[in-house]
């Protein structure tokens, strides 16, 4: 059964943009940090930022290496990363830039959720909120505050808002009608689904490991080393991958679009994040779900969408209009 595509999506879009001309993105000015940010610390996430780095960090003790875990963390980092975040939580549940079955977009949810960004609903809100505010006083992680502001200060200090009910009504009530995101929203459980599939790396490379050395020991080193790689760097990874869209294409790259944000297009952002480094494109056609506009702008999350789309598991995809060389800035 296909998903409701219907939906009533909060009209959080700005309009779109035209290709670029003269005095692209002028007048943005230096901001301070948004209304409702009052300097207090989010610990919870703070903390686990902290402790999730540190266990990363383990990857350099040679105990903890295996080509396996390093393999692991590779494919982790593009199916579990790329489908999760890029896919899921963005093309898909943000933008609604095509529908797919339920059971699979939830699938898709979870992998989402393995990435530790949070539960789709919050992370949806967050975004749409960018959108509607993108490098305005009230965009929630815009740059021009500072880069640090813009690739992860604004996750480690509370934003009253963020707590409050009009802004997952106003933001995310259409994804707050499936009890599925209600459940992961509620009791912090969109964080236990990460520590049980951190847990399952833990177990797998365990049997592994002692089914290959025929030791408790050789299982132990193996589970080991599934958790640092497969888990705590392929997590680092993906964070700040998808913090470099937030903070680096704010701030540098190039333009195809006049937008009235600072959005940029960065190829090398784009390569680390299978296309969402395509920035400037994505803010000017939103809703589309490819957002390489270009033919040279590769976009390898729009190539998944599209064999879903060949296998009947994607419908109403928002394909690009066809993009004019002639319209690029010279």
């Amino acid at each position: 059964m296909a998903a409701d595509s219907t939906l009533e999506l909060p009209d959080t879009d700005a309009p779109e943009a035209d290709p670029v001309g003269a005095g692209a993105d002028a007048g943005l000015r230096p901001l301070t940090r948004p209304p409702g940010v009052d300097g207090k610390i989010f610990w919870y996430y703070a903390v686990a930022f902290v402790l999730i780095h540190v266990a990363a960090c383990l990857a350099f003790v040679p105990y903890f290496f295996s080509w396996s875990g390093v393999v692991l963390a590779v494919l982790g980092y593009y199916w579990i990363g790329a489908i999760g975040i890029n896919l899921c939580y963005h093309r898909l549940l943000t933008h609604r830039g095509f529908v797919c079955p339920k059971w699979l977009e939830h699938f898709f949810a979870i992998l989402g959720v393995c990435n530790l960004q949070d539960a789709p609903a919050r992370w949806v809100a967050i975004h749409r909120m960018h959108h509607q505010f993108s490098d305005m006083d009230r965009d929630p992680h815009s740059p021009l505050v500072d880069f640090l502001w813009g690739h992860v200060g604004w996750l480690v200090y509370q934003n009253k808002y963020f707590a409050t009910a009009d802004f997952y009504d106003r933001y995310a009530r259409d994804l707050l009608k499936d009890r599925f995101y209600m459940r992961l929203e509620k009791n912090f459980m969109w964080f236990w689904v990460y520590v049980i599939h951190a847990a399952l790396f833990y177990g797998a490379g365990f049997a592994v490991g002692w089914a290959t050395s025929g030791t408790t020991a050789g299982g132990v080193q193996l589970a080991m080393s599934w958790l640092v790689w497969a888990v705590f760097v392929r997590t680092v990874a993906v964070w700040h991958v998808t913090w470099a869209v937030n903070s680096v294409t704010h701030l540098w790259g190039y333009r195809n679009y006049d937008t009235k944000d600072a959005s940029r297009n960065s190829w090398w952002v784009a390569l680390l994040t299978s296309g969402e480094g395509w920035h400037n494109n994505h803010h000017a056609k939103p809703r589309c779900v490819a957002h390489g506009h270009r033919w040279w702008e590769l976009d390898a999350t729009y190539w998944v969408v599209l064999v879903l789309e060949r296998l009947g598991l994607a419908t109403e995809v928002v394909h690009p209009k066809r993009y004019e060389p002639s319209e690029a800035r010279r």
